[in-house]
């Protein structure tokens, strides 16, 4: 499973798993504007509080998104 945790960056988790953009991306109609663009230096508990995204369902996902790309290379 790879090293991801709530304190990282949205910068750092893109950074180092690409493939985890999509995830942070499907919550902007949720958040109501674009969270990569608005939020890249703060951390996923940051953006999670802000925007009222559930934590355990945010991690999950980015979580799931870097295995399975970590899986399939």
């Amino acid at each position: 499973m790879p090293d991801i945790h709530p304190d990282m960056t949205v910068l750092d988790l893109i950074s180092r798993f690409r493939e985890t953009e999509r995830v942070i991306k499907s919550y902007d109609q949720q958040a109501g504007e674009c969270i990569c663009c608005n939020c890249l230096f703060d951390s996923l508990i940051q953006v999670a509080d802000k925007y009222g995204l559930d934590r355990d369902e945010l991690m999950s996902r980015i979580k799931g998104a870097a295995a399975k790309n970590a899986f399939s290379a």
